[in-house]
């Protein structure tokens, strides 16, 4: 069983509050979204394991069972193309839950015009292996948002 922690500090409000029908429909895996706090910080693994995708606006980390976990910062932020965004880690670095992996500015990505919500979503999932999901309330990074059985 895999606990998925938040990468950030923020409110839950569900994938299906995501304004984007790729993640509002659970196309990508199910999962949960944080709305997060409007200030520069950093986020932060969700799970003990490996980086094998990092982008200035995405991450995922495979654990030592095989779950894969994407943390999205932001809707539509690849077309900001890193601008706000700083890399704390490689690709293929191991990393502990709660290490810095990206930081950036919520404030600046809504002034962008894009939407500051953050998806983080069991990947190769079904809405069944995941228990104990957080949708709603105020959660801070490295709270438990689901189990992954």
């Amino acid at each position: 069983m895999t606990t998925v922690s938040s990468p950030i500090a923020g409110r839950a409000i569900g994938l299906a509050a995501v304004p984007d029908p790729v993640f509002s429909g659970a196309m990508v895996g199910p999962g949960t979204a944080i709305d997060p706090v409007r200030e520069p910080h950093a986020a932060v693994s969700p799970v003990d394991g490996v980086i094998v995708s990092l982008h200035p606006h995405a991450f995922v980390v495979v654990d030592n069972e095989g779950h894969g976990v994407l943390t999205h910062l932001g809707i539509d932020t690849v077309q900001l193309n890193g601008e706000g965004f700083e890399l704390l880690v490689n690709k293929g670095d191991t990393v502990q839950r709660g290490q810095e992996v990206v930081r950036w500015n919520p404030t600046a990505v809504e002034e962008a015009g894009k939407s500051p919500v953050c998806p983080v979503v069991a990947l190769e999932a079904t809405a069944e292996s995941l228990a104990a999901l957080v949708e709603e309330g105020d959660v801070k990074a490295g709270d438990a948002l689901f189990s992954w059985k």
